[in-house]
């Protein structure tokens, strides 16, 4: 029976990598296919699913579209343009500005509400606003992981180690992660101001955006506010953060309709949440109980402590560098929903604390998507952008700036995490 789910499990991934456009169906088929034939008995199907986390991804979507609709963050970027002497600084503002909105909104919607801005700068100014779009994508992945609700990778940690939002920020008397990433964007700053160093092109004031709605920023701060507060309750229930998420959401709609009286809000709104990710990890979280059912995370473990001479360091650089690469080629979701469990069942072999390889996981997998355009989704949204806009970018291009940017962010990421949880 193991070697069946193995060979079923090894199937499922390789078409995850051919078959993109059709990884939800892929998972969920490879979910009922490990029912049917018993490897994962059908009373477990329900309770192999991180609710918290389906409920949390599809509350913060609804949120943050409503947010994006406000115009809020359009608003915000004005504010910061206005206020840079020049294009250098004008795109090293926006880049750090899209690192502080990923780290509580999806990377994909923040590129999305920055790209226009830079747009926007480049057309008026008459240069080319390709390296500003590649900076504003890579710096949204590195800033994702900051929160608890930054990234998808980080929900997913946050579920499966039991993490609060506070916990990103402060964890058993130690510096979070939060911190870890904001120390990691700083040097990368020095790499930006290395490639924009000519930009010095004078930046000119452009028509201001109007917010239309200020609700949806007082219910983005609510969100956070009260996934804040509950982080201080104690044997709260399992899926707590996600009812937080869901309510704000549906509390928005309700609000957005009183308001404008807009009866199609609410198709709008459910139509912005992703479910094919939602799809994809329901699968997935299937798939990963069906071959821990049979020991094969196990075995998978006892893999990497073998390569480390069962030495935590030389284990803890295989993990984080190891995601550095895989992630560079593979969506890091399916690849860090995969790892959580290796990872954990590592550190128990070890007799040791799971979390510096949890962060060394997660450092890894979400910078690693930075080093070529398919690495991230939110890499190809914003080669997307460009695209419809009239510029090719090739990988050469890309990774002129996303491979210096990485590499220096993932080094500082690495010392750090080790420093700090070793």
């Amino acid at each position: 029976m193991k070697y069946l789910a193995l060979g079923i499990f090894v199937l499922t991934y390789s078409l995850l990598l051919v078959l993109p456009k059709y990884r939800a169906y892929i998972a969920i088929s490879s979910a009922v296919l490990f029912v049917i034939l018993g490897i994962l008995p059908i009373n477990k199907v329900f309770t192999s699913v991180d609710w918290n986390v389906i409920l949390m991804i599809s509350g913060t979507m609804g949120v943050v579209y409503l947010f994006i609709e406000s115009k809020m963050p359009a608003k915000l970027a004005d504010l910061i343009i206005q206020k840079t002497p020049n294009v250098k600084w004008a795109i090293i503002s926006l880049a750090l500005f899209a690192g502080v909105i990923s780290a509580f909104i999806d990377n994909v919607a923040t590129v999305l509400m920055i790209a226009p801005v830079a747009l926007n700068i480049a057309k008026k100014l008459k240069i080319s606003p390709v390296p500003s779009i590649i900076v504003i994508a890579i710096s949204s992945n590195l800033q994702g992981m900051a929160t608890l609700v930054g990234d998808t990778t980080s929900i997913l940690l946050g579920g499966y180690a039991g993490l609060d939002f506070l916990d990103f920020f402060w964890f058993n008397g130690k510096i979070g992660i939060f911190w870890v990433v904001e120390i990691s964007a700083l040097f990368s700053v020095l790499i930006l101001l290395y490639i924009f160093r000519k930009n010095n092109e004078p930046v000119k004031v452009y028509e201001k955006t109007t917010v239309t709605n200020y609700i949806p920023t007082m219910l983005l701060i609510s969100m956070i506010v009260l996934l804040i507060s509950v982080s201080f309750i104690t044997n709260k229930h399992a899926i707590t953060n996600g009812i937080i998420c869901m309510g704000v959401f549906l509390f928005g709609l309700v609000g957005h309709y009183i308001k404008n009286k807009q009866k199609n809000i609410f198709l709008k709104s459910l139509k912005e949440i992703d479910y094919f990710t939602l799809l994809l990890l329901t699968g997935l979280f299937v798939v990963i109980a069906s071959i821990s059912e049979v020991g094969i995370i196990n075995d998978i473990s006892n893999l990497f402590i073998t390569l480390s001479g069962e030495n935590l360091f030389i284990v803890y650089t295989l993990i984080v560098w190891g995601s550095v690469l895989l992630s560079a080629f593979i969506d890091n979701i399916p690849y860090v929903a995969t790892m959580l469990p290796v990872v954990a069942s590592i550190s128990s072999a070890f007799g040791v604390a799971p979390y510096i390889l949890y962060f060394g996981l997660i450092s890894g997998a979400t910078l690693g998507g930075n080093l070529t355009p398919i690495g991230a989704s939110a890499n190809i949204t914003a080669l997307g952008i460009l695209k419809k806009a009239g510029y090719e970018v090739s990988t050469k291009e890309f990774m002129k700036i996303g491979v210096p940017f990485t590499f220096v962010a993932v080094i500082t990421g690495y010392i750090l995490i080790w420093l700090i949880w070793a």
